[in-house]
């Protein structure tokens, strides 16, 4: 178990609607200074030598200057959002935001620089349902986030409302390479290997810290890249959580850097992520992919994906499937062939309800919350405030 700072600050009431703005406003208006202060850096820059050698130094500086630039932008959307966090969910939920700690860099640049081989620090959130009952015992849900350089946004503001309502607290990491916090944060991106011990670890904090949460009913939820992290999470801790599910999940790196092409697996070969192509070292690649990992399946799982999905392609989910089946693993999958794409289940469509209430009734099995949905209209009522 990986160690953990203490809480930052405490949960707090919603900011009115008129300070959210304001704050918001004065973001935005920080964004216009940094676009501004890259524009004059730009001429000046390249009013230096006329020499072709010394146009692409400046070039080189420019193009340095508009990385840094893209992550400070980053961080005020980030800032803006969590503040919307409170204006969307902070009617139903105690919102608070922590810092912990998680394993080392997998990769250091150098093994003797200063902070070498210390514990990596990330950011997490917490959403605990107003109403709980802190005598009993409460589920816990751990939600990492999608994308391969995301975070989590007020995106997910409906399926939090309706896992609230249902008596779920939930811990959702910002896991290594998460976005809104940095180059170095970006930059520290382990896709399928050391991030999901930051999950781990944002479990391991929750038990510590909230006594009243239930260590036998910890589940997982996620899709794409969260769904990755949970399947993961599940084959690396079996005994650690009840249930998992699964959503149109990153199931073999392999054959997605392959239909995705050249600019995709870039993101994996850079020299501070993986550093090497499939061809160089597909073993590690392999050893990220869940898809060639299904024999350690031990929780019980449910796996969603699309045939329309214009992401995570069908065939990787496929072949999850396959190898769970061919490891004699005891699961629960669907197929679907519906419109939605990769968001096909996420979106605000009653098709899409239907299905979550779907997903819902299957953790509701494994981790019992204190509430369930008897229909689609309560699941409506209590994610859309109807």
């Amino acid at each position: 178990m990986h160690g953990t700072l203490t809480q930052t600050s405490q949960p707090v009431s919603p900011p009115d609607r008129r300070r959210t703005a304001s704050i918001a406003v004065s973001a935005l208006a920080a964004a216009a200074l940094t676009i501004g202060a890259v524009w004059t850096a730009a001429p000046a820059a390249l009013a230096q030598e006329p020499t072709l050698t010394g146009l692409a130094t400046e070039v080189a500086a420019i193009r340095e200057i508009l990385a840094e630039r893209g992550h400070t932008f980053d961080i005020l959307q980030k800032q803006i959002d969590d503040l919307l966090w409170f204006e969307r969910v902070g009617d139903v939920a105690l919102i608070d935001k922590v810092r912990l700690w998680g394993p080392p860099k997998w990769r250091e640049p150098s093994a003797t620089a200063i902070g070498a081989g210390q514990p990596l620090k990330f950011w997490a959130y917490i959403f605990i349902p107003r109403d709980s009952d802190r005598k009993g015992k409460s589920p816990l849900l751990v939600f990492p986030h999608g994308g391969v350089h995301g975070d989590f946004t007020t995106y997910y503001t409906h399926i939090v409302r309706e896992l609230l309502a249902q008596g779920y607290v939930i811990v959702a990491p910002e896991y290594r390479g998460s976005t809104g916090y940095g180059r170095g944060m970006y930059e520290s991106i382990d896709y399928g290997g050391l991030e999901t011990e930051d999950a781990h670890t944002c479990r391991a904090y929750m038990l510590e810290n909230y006594s009243w949460l239930d260590p036998d009913r910890v589940g997982m939820i996620g899709w794409s890249h969260g769904g990755l992290i949970s399947l993961l999470n599940v084959f690396n801790h079996p005994k650690d959580y009840a249930a998992a599910y699964a959503g149109v999940p990153v199931s073999d790196l392999i054959a997605r850097l392959g239909y995705l092409g050249e600019s995709y697996a870039a993101y994996f070969s850079a020299d501070y992520h993986i550093g090497q192509t499939i061809a160089e070292n597909i073993a590690e690649y392999r050893r990220r992919s869940p898809a060639w990992n299904a024999e350690k399946l031990q929780t019980p799982l449910l796996v969603y994906t699309n045939k329309g999905d214009e992401d995570v392609n069908v065939l990787e989910v496929e072949h999850l499937i396959k190898s769970l089946k061919a490891a004699g693993k005891d699961f629960t999958y669907e197929i679907f062939d519906l419109p939605g794409g990769h968001s096909f289940d996420r979106l605000d469509t009653r098709q899409a309800q239907e299905i979550r209430l779907r997903i819902y009734r299957f953790l509701a099995q494994y981790l019992k919350p204190p509430r369930t949905f008897k229909n689609v209209q309560e699941l409506h009522a209590a994610g859309y405030r109807s």
